[in-house]
């Protein structure tokens, strides 16, 4: 089964995505029962939502 999962597995509580993969809570627990076809999809926004979530912490951390 095709996993984004890097074993770096810590939620960020500000954006309430895993540091490792990406992924929300609901998504890393629904995984092994999502269709192939909703994984990939999952998958494919996962890099906006580093870069996102990324972009965001400095402006975060100066509040």
């Amino acid at each position: 089964m095709d996993s984004p999962c890097i074993q770096v597995c810590v939620i960020d509580t500000r954006s309430g995505l895993c540091g490792g993969c990406g992924r929300t809570l609901a998504e890393i627990a629904a995984w092994s029962t999502l269709a192939p076809g909703e994984r990939h999809r999952i998958m494919s926004l996962l890099p906006e939502r580093r870069r996102a979530a990324e972009a965001a912490a400095p402006a975060a951390a100066g509040d």
